[in-house]
């Protein structure tokens, strides 16, 4: 979706950011082809994760085109040469709804909170999805990884105390 990819591009932090982590979309998630296509021309290192035994890694990706069908029949990567995002990087994160509160929630797997996990320094995580997925409240636990903030099509959404 256009409007999600430019307002992901006019972002500070992201535009500051050394690598940005994407996903490939899969049913119902906001497409994030657009938002990969538009960050090639901020020239930041784009990366897509790759499921790997109970865990994700991530990897630089040039060309969307490069992208695989992997486990669980998601695009990912094909190469090797993986990385660690950390501070200084941007990770978008889908999911199936999110809050205020900056609960995410994915489709049951727990990769991205493992790949996240707050003991651990992490990049700047941001919940991409529709507005209508930002709910409430939605149910989470001590093994779940809060996003910094979210991005629809209709803005940006802060967590309070993520600034």
């Amino acid at each position: 979706m256009a409007t999600v990819a430019a307002l992901v591009c006019a972002e500070p932090r992201v535009r500051g950011a050394a690598r940005i982590g994407l996903y490939a979309a899969q049913g119902g998630e906001l497409p994030s082809r657009p938002i990969f296509d538009a960050l090639g021309s901020v020239s930041r290192t784009r990366c897509l994760p790759r499921v790997r035994g109970r865990a994700i890694e991530w990897l630089p990706v040039d060309r969307w085109d490069d992208l695989v069908t992997g486990r669980f029949g998601i695009l990912e990567p094909a190469g090797e040469g993986s990385v660690a995002l950390g501070p200084g990087d941007v990770a978008l994160l889908p999911g199936v709804a999110f809050d205020l509160e900056g609960w995410r929630l994915g489709r049951g797997g727990g990769y991205l909170d493992r790949a996240f996990s707050a003991d651990r320094a992490a990049p700047w995580l941001v919940g991409v999805g529709y507005a209508f997925q930002c709910l409430d409240s939605v149910p989470h636990d001590s093994r779940d990884r809060r996003v910094d903030a979210i991005v629809s099509e209709e803005g940006w959404v802060w967590r309070a105390e993520a600034g």
